[in-house]
C-alpha cells in the first residue's frame, strides 16, 4: 500500500498533522522533495514539534523514516533538527531514519546567493525563504551539486568541490560582488556535519523497493502544495521542486512503483506564505482576525501568513492537480468565532465569472465571487464524531466537499492527534 498526502493549496495545510496522526497505520513515511524551507507543525502526547526536514513520522517510535533523492539536504540544518528532537526524548538512529545517497546537499553557498537575489530584486522579489533552495535545485540541473553519497570519500569530494567553487565564484563575486568562498570553509562544513549523516546514508531506493515488495505500507509526505509545484503552481511564486503526489515514487527513490492512494490536505479557509497572487486575500482588522485565530505564521519562517476564505476554485484544482482520492478538511475549528462565513465559488473579471484556475500572470486581474454561509459560533474543539458537530457546519463541510469534488474523509478540530472526526 503506497500513500501520498499532499497539500491541495499554497502549502501550509496541515499535512504534518496528518502524517502524525495516519502514519500509525504505516511503516516507513518517506519525503520525496523540498527542503527546509517549510515546516510541519506537529503537536502530540510528546509534545510540540517543528519539522522541517525530518519526515512527521519520526514521532512513531515503530516507522522508518526516509528522506528521498528528490530532496535538497542542508546538513547543518538536519543534523540540528535532529538534535533537537533527541534533547527532547525522540530516538533517532539509523534503524529508524535513512537518507537517500543521490539526495543532493544545499551549501551554504547557495543559502547566500538566494539572500543575495532576493535583495538584487527588492520589490520585485518572489517571497523566497532564503534557505538556498532554488540555487541548490538549479545547480542539480547544472549538474554541479554535491550529493550525500559522496561524503563517504572526502578525497574524491574535494576535487570535485574545487571545481565547483571555482564556477560559483564567478557569480558570487563578479555578480554580486561578495567576498569568495573558500575550499577549507567548505570542506570544514562538509566534514563538520556531513560525517554525523554518514551511519544513516544509504540506497533508499533499494530499501524502498524491497519494502513495498514484502506488501509494507509507505506514506509518501509532501512539502508545500500544488500552487507551489513548480510546473502545476503560481510560477515563479513557486517552490523550486514537484510538490505533486504523482512525483512522490520518483522523489523517493521507486519510480517502478504507482501510488495506491492519494490523500489531499486543505484548510477549512485559505492561507499563503509568500508573495504571488491570493486572490481571496482578506486584509485590515479582517484578515487580523482570521490570523490571530489560526496563529497563522509560518513554522519554518515566523512570518505572519496571507488569510482568506476557502478558495473552491484553487482547490478544485488542485485536487485535480494531486489526483486526490479523499480530503482531510484541517482546522475546521478556527473558523468557530465567525457568525457568517464566505467560500470563494468564481473568479470575475470584466463580468466575466470562471470556475476553472487560470493562468498565473491572470490571476491578479480576477475578483472573488463569493457565497455566504451561516456560521456555527460555538466551540466544535470536543467533537469526535459528525453528529457531535453543528448542522451548519456539516452544510459548511458538505458544500466545500461538492464544489471541490472529492470526498472529506477527515476533520481536524484542534491541532492534537486525536482531535479529529473521520466522516
Amino acid at each position: 500500500m503506497l500513500t501520498a498526502i499532499s497539500g491541495i493549496n499554497w502549502g501550509d495545510e496541515g499535512k504534518g498533522r496528518m502524517v502524525d496522526l495516519l502514519s500509525a497505520d504505516y511503516d516507513v513515511v518517506v519525503r520525496y522533495q523540498g527542503g527546509n524551507n517549510a515546516g510541519h507543525t506537529v503537536i502530540n502526547k510528546k509534545g510540540k514539534f517543528i519539522l522541517n526536514l525530518l519526515p512527521s513520522g519520526i514521532l512513531r517510535d515503530k516507522v522508518v523514516n526516509v528522506i528521498g533523492n528528490g530532496v535538497a539536504v542542508d546538513i547543518k540544518h538536519l543534523v540540528e533538527e535532529m538534535g533537537r528532537l533527541t534533547s527532547a526524548g525522540i530516538k533517532i538512529s539509523p534503524n529508524n531514519l535513512k537518507l537517500s545517497d543521490r539526495a543532493v546537499i544545499c551549501m551554504p553557498y547557495h543559502v547566500l546567493l538566494d539572500g543575495l537575489e532576493e535583495d538584487r530584486l527588492a520589490g520585485k522579489k518572489y517571497g523566497s525563504t532564503r534557505r538556498g533552495i532554488a540555487p541548490v535545485y538549479s545547480d542539480k540541473y547544472m549538474k554541479k551539486c554535491i550529493r550525500l553519497g559522496e561524503l563517504f570519500d572526502m578525497k574524491l569530494l574535494r576535487a570535485r568541490l574545487k571545481d565547483i567553487l571555482d564556477w560559483k565564484n564567478l557569480t558570487v563575486s563578479k555578480v554580486y560582488g561578495a567576498e569568495e568562498l573558500t575550499i577549507n570553509k567548505m570542506m570544514a562544513h562538509l566534514k563538520k556535519y556531513g560525517e554525523q549523516l554518514l551511519p544513516y546514508i544509504c540506497d533508499t531506493g533499494l530499501f524502498l523497493d524491497q519494502m513495498a515488495k514484502k506488501g509494507k505500507k509507505i506514506m509518501f509526505e509532501a512539502q508545500l502544495g500544488a500552487l507551489r509545484d513548480i510546473d502545476f503552481g503560481i510560477y515563479p511564486y513557486t517552490s523550486s521542486s514537484n510538490s505533486i503526489a504523482a512525483y512522490a515514487p520518483i522523489g523517493a527513490g521507486i519510480p517502478n512503483h504507482k501510488i495506491d492512494l492519494s490523500i489531499g490536505i486543505m484548510k477549512a479557509y485559505s492561507t499563503c506564505v509568500g508573495e504571488g497572487p491570493f486572490t481571496v486575500e482578506y486584509f485590515g482588522e479582517k484578515a487580523e482576525e482570521l490570523r490571530k485565530a489560526g496563529n497563522e505564521y509560518g513554522a519554518a519562517t515566523g512570518r505572519p501568513r496571507r488569510v482568506g476564505p476557502f478558495d473552491a476554485v484553487a482547490s478544485r484544482y488542485g485536487v485535480r492537480m494531486q489526483g486526490a482520492d479523499e480530503i482531510a478538511l484541517t482546522k475546521l475549528d478556527v473558523l468557530s468565532y465567525l457568525k457568517e462565513l464566505e467560500v470563494c465559488v468564481g473568479y470575475e473579471l470584466n463580468g466575466v465569472v470562471v470556475k476553472d484556475f487560470p493562468f498565473t500572470q491572470k490571476l491578479d486581474q480576477y475578483k472573488p465571487v463569493y457565497k455566504k454561509f451561516k456560521g456555527w459560533n460555538t466551540d466544535i474543539s470536543k467533537c469526535r464524531k459528525k453528529k457531535d458537530l453543528p448542522k451548519e457546519a456539516i452544510k459548511y463541510i458538505e458544500f466545500i466537499e461538492k464544489e471541490v469534488g472529492a470526498k472529506i474523509k477527515y476533520v481536524s478540530v484542534g491541532a492534537e492527534r486525536e482531535a479529529y472526526i473521520e466522516m
